[in-house]
């Protein structure tokens, strides 16, 4: 059986010894010095100021729609781009936290929003919150350069592109800030656990805040100093005083112990993905039975899964049934088009109808890539990307 993931962690043998170790001899399992040491050495691998860590991607992307509502950088019933090719917790914080999400196409060359299904709503969005969906991009530099100009507020969910590089930039500093997931089966696990990144001083320390219930316990001294002074609270008060609205979103220190162990495998796990995805990507391209995925203005793929998208729904039905029956363990393309999911539908009732995510829904599927696969279930998986033999 070829599994989405294989295994909890990579090199999980020794990850799962360090890890007892780690657990059997520390005094400290709540929010620590483990979670800190990440968050510094994430941010510099990914390239960013500040990351701040949390329980789970899902948590990533609510804390950031929080802590931009507390600046006032959002207010609520601002309408935010967010792409239809997506997961549910990309869109979900942007309803649970009073804004008006606005479903945007994806391209079918890339499985992501493009300048062209940007274009037509970018002067109706306050934000945009893209996702890099699968480790792929659209132009990305252009989405950029339309938002600046139309002063559009831009985020990244880059929860499935750790370690993508467009331009000489990986995905994930384009924004302001951007989301990370490193639960199992992603880039890196920690099994639940996320991150936030960005170079804004003030948005990190609002992000602090609105992580932990909203007090300034974890701010650096000088600025909760200043805080308690301009709200008149002295130190044994400020315990439990609250300056914004917040949640518990704190990660555990032995989500930072994992990450910490994860870590310096990081070129590894990303080089291993990209350099499987080239064998399939060659493959996908001589089979005309499916459409093409242009990635060649991307400077490496980290891709997080492979997507299939099929010419025609019979098509999609014989492939799924071709990899089911050599045991390989296929899924949705994400979670296909949000604006037809029923969460949705309820709350956007009159959603814009975005036909090409429609098509990947029911066309595509994707199947498995992760750094554990071996030169058998390269050779398998490639070989099941052949065309369909007629009558199939």
């Amino acid at each position: 059986m070829i599994r989405l993931m294989q295994s909890a962690f990579y090199q999980e043998g020794p990850t799962r010894r360090k890890l007892a170790e780690f657990v059997t001899s520390t005094d400290m399992l709540s929010m620590s010095s483990e979670c800190s040491k990440f968050e510094a050495a994430f941010a510099c691998k990914q390239g960013r100021q500040y990351a701040i860590m949390v329980n789970s991607g899902s948590s990533a992307n609510l804390l950031l729609v929080q802590a931009l509502l507390n600046l006032g950088r959002l207010k609520r019933g601002d309408r935010v781009g967010v792409s239809a090719l997506t997961w549910s917790t990309n869109i979900m914080p942007v309803l649970q936290l009073g804004l008006a999400p606005m479903a945007l196409d994806c391209s079918l060359t890339t499985l992501n929003v493009s300048p062209d299904t940007l274009a037509p709503q970018l002067e109706n969005i306050e934000a945009l919150f893209l996702t890099n969906a699968l480790g792929f991009a659209d132009d990305i530099v252009k989405i950029r350069h339309m938002c600046d100009g139309a002063g559009v507020l831009l985020l990244e969910d880059n929860c499935e592109a750790l370690g993508s590089i467009v331009d000489g930039t990986r995905l994930g500093n384009f924004g302001l800030a951007s989301t990370f997931s490193f639960f199992v089966g992603h880039h890196l696990s920690t099994i639940e656990g996320g991150m936030v990144c960005t170079d804004d001083e003030e948005l990190f320390h609002a992000l602090v805040v609105a992580r932990a219930h909203g007090w300034d316990r974890n701010l650096p001294p000088g600025k909760q100093q200043r805080l308690r002074k301009r709200h008149d609270t002295d130190d044994f008060f400020a315990k439990y005083t609250f300056y914004d609205l917040g949640f518990n979103l704190r990660p555990t220190e032995i989500s930072g112990f994992l990450g910490n162990t994860q870590l310096p495998y990081w070129d590894e796990i990303v080089n291993t993905r990209a350099r499987n995805f080239d064998h399939f990507h060659t493959a996908l391209k001589h089979n005309d039975e499916v459409l093409p995925l242009d990635v060649s203005h991307m400077d490496l793929v980290s891709n997080f899964a492979v997507p299939v998208v099929c010419a025609t729904k019979e098509l999609a039905a014989a492939y799924r049934e071709r990899f089911h029956g050599a045991g390989v363990e296929v899924r949705p393309i994400i979670a296909g088009d949000m604006t037809k999911q029923p969460f949705f539908r309820r709350y956007v009732p009159r959603a814009r109808p975005c036909k090409n995510a429609t098509l990947v829904h029911s066309q595509g599927f994707y199947f498995p890539n992760h750094p554990e696969l071996g030169e058998e279930d390269i050779q398998t998986l490639t070989g099941l990307l052949e065309t369909v033999p007629a009558g199939t």
